[in-house]
């Protein structure tokens, strides 16, 4: 399913094409996916950073205390390295970090910090949203889920923490603007490219095991799991793959590991992302601007000194300084993380804050009492749904009775049901053996699976009724990816679907297979667990002519449950789909699903919340 959203790399017939064309992609990408739903002002307002004091020691170089705003409220912090020996205006390089606890104080940074410095290249450090400084449970990454449920899409928040460091580089008076360089391992890979991609600031850019194409990403999911990495939209037409081409012709060098214990190892990954991509730099005469190095000492996940002896040849060279072939040594002048360390203020906000914040300005406008206004704002809001969800009706192409059992007055039989857009759902048929064909039917789905629902499917089969137990995909046994189906969800988002958008199709679809199998006109629902009750009011909502009456176990009153409680993102990830929050609520749903008529029941210990205005 994932395999047919690859996108293929055009073919343009000239440099000039291409270059209209790479800043066509680059505005796109930042008005249509990173910055949706950001305040425009926070998005153009110029650098805020603050100088707080010099971090003694230093041999040819000094280093700089620096905070400054990510977004208002949200501070980060970072370290500058001045070269002293620099003589008019200097080249400078901007270092992120990765997914490394000790954040900018990373012994690995610090002398690649070290060495640019020393060569002459100002450095400027920075910390990474959940790491060093930034070190907090509620800025874990999958809170930028959190961001998108609430309607700002999570790539927003991480390049305007990104780019604010570039803003500043660029603003030094003794920094030349023409040499500005980008570098880092892992999530700090995938920060280099991102940021240099979508930047045309950046002149020289050198990325460490820290992204993969779209091909390798379905082929070894492991090596993408995290929000911000595959944001909604983002691969929607382009991947990762169209971001080095988009660099062409300047300086790009791309460092991936041999046998890397993390992600995206070379052979992995270089058949899609390097080699492709040299057609795109020899069309502005420029073949050479574009390396790739395999690094195989140690060759696992690393920006070790083999790495970083490739990385100041690169940068050296491309800034046009005496090209530096080895490592200065520098083991005596690292710093400890509390020498480092810059300081936050105490109420400085998290990811979670600020999804919260958000959340907290949101206005619906009232849902309407009168009959025709009712009927008016119902039509628009399933269209708003659709859009939100990326609803598309499909069918069941193919209902494959996998097993049965009769005895004990109870038959079942188990289905692998096949749709029409190729993804399946698996599904268990129950009834007594003397029950009619035609005797009235329930559809139950639980959040844990269709093994769990026991006691609701012997209920309803005792009251005589025929009972579909069904596992959606992303649901119990149709989970694509045991025990963890967050990156196939991911990549489902930033393809441009919504996985919450797939359960539902395939809710619709079985419902509607099964009332034609039995001839009954009106189905009955009922789920247990706050993904079911979406998924099934959901449904409703979009076509409520499809159920008799939803029921609701263990569920919650409003969508900002996931917010409060916190709902852990891996726990639902198609819970947390982009605007989904901005622009609905359980209450929402119910209305649009009416005449079938809800009855919630909901956990017993829900979070504190207050509903924004309906």
């Amino acid at each position: 399913y994932l395999f047919k959203s690859i996108p293929k790399l055009p073919a343009p017939a000239s440099s000039r094409q291409w270059t209209a064309e790479e800043a066509r992609l680059r505005k796109q990408i930042l008005d249509e996916v990173a910055f949706h739903g950001w305040p425009e002002a926070w998005v153009n307002s110029p650098p805020k950073f603050e100088d707080v004091g010099e971090v003694p020691g230093g041999n040819g170089y000094r280093m700089r205390k620096l905070r400054f705003e990510i977004v208002p409220g949200f501070e980060s912090t970072a370290i500058l390295y001045e070269p002293l020996n620099a003589s008019g205006k200097a080249p400078a390089i901007l270092n992120v970090n990765g997914h490394d606890p000790l954040g900018k104080a990373a012994e690995y940074k610090q002398k690649r910090c070290i060495n640019f410095a020393k060569r002459g290249i100002y450095a400027l450090s920075l910390e990474w949203i959940g790491f060093g400084e930034l070190l907090n449970p509620e800025n874990a990454h999958e809170f930028g889920a959190d961001l998108d449920l609430v309607g700002s899409n999570v790539l927003g928040l991480f390049y305007l923490a990104m780019r604010r460091g570039l803003d500043y580089l660029a603003g030094l008076p003794q920094v030349d603007p023409n040499r500005l360089g980008v570098s880092g391992l892992s999530g700090g890979g995938w920060q280099t490219i991102t940021l240099s991609a979508l930047d045309p600031r950046v002149s020289v850019m050198v990325e460490v095991a820290g992204f993969g194409s779209l091909q390798s990403n379905i082929t070894h999911p492991v090596d993408t799991d995290c929000d911000e990495q595959d944001p909604p939209d983002l691969a929607r037409g382009r991947d990762y793959t169209f971001f080095v081409a988009m660099r062409a012709p300047r300086p790009t060098m791309l460092i991936h590991n041999a046998e890397d214990n993390c992600c995206f190892r070379a052979d992995l990954v270089k058949p899609y992302t390097y080699e492709p991509n040299k057609a795109f730099f020899k069309l502005f005469g420029q073949p050479d601007n574009l390396a790739w190095y395999e690094n195989r000492d140690p060759s696992t996940h690393n920006y070790y000194i083999d790495n970083r002896e490739h990385a100041y040849r690169f940068f050296t060279e491309h800034f046009d300084l005496p090209v530096a072939e080895h490592e200065i040594p520098s083991d005596a002048e690292i710093k400890t993380y509390d020498q480092l360390k810059v300081g936050l203020p105490k109420d400085n906000l998290t990811m979670l804050d600020l999804a919260k914040q958000f959340a907290s300005q949101i206005q619906r406008q009232p849902i309407p009492t009168e009959a025709a206004a009712r009927t008016a704002w119902t039509s628009a809001e399933r269209t708003k749904l659709a859009s939100v969800i990326r609803h598309k009706p499909i069918e069941v192409k193919d209902a494959w009775r996998m097993w049965n059992t009769k005895n004990r007055l109870l038959q079942s039989l188990s289905y692998r049901f096949e749709f029409s857009d190729g993804l399946t759902a698996a599904g268990t048929w129950l009834k007594a053996i003397s029950t009619a064909p035609d005797a009235p039917v329930t559809i139950v789905l639980n959040d844990k699976g269709r093994e769990a629902a026991g006691s609701v499917v012997s209920d309803r089969v005792n009251r005589g009724e025929q009972v579909l137990a069904l596992d959606p995909v992303f649901i119990g046994e149709s989970m694509p990816l045991v025990p963890d189906s967050t990156p196939y969800a991911l990549m489902v988002s930033t393809t441009g679907g919504r996985a919450l958008g797939l359960e539902v199709e395939q809710l619709l679809a079985v419902t509607k297979w099964l009332e034609q199998q039995t001839g009954n006109s009106k189905v009955r629902l009922e789920t247990t667990g706050i993904r079911s009750e979406v998924i099934g009011l959901a449904a409703a909502a979009l076509d409520p002519s499809m159920f008799s009456k939803v029921i609701s176990r263990d569920a919650m009153k409003s969508l900002g449950y996931l917010l409060d409680a916190p709902v852990p993102f891996r726990s639902a990830p198609d819970l947390f789909c982009l605007d989904l929050y901005k622009d609905f609520d359980i209450d929402r749903f119910a209305a649009m699903a009416e005449p079938a008529k809800w009855e919630p029941h909901y956990v017993s210990k829900p979070a504190a919340h207050s509903s924004p205005q309906n």
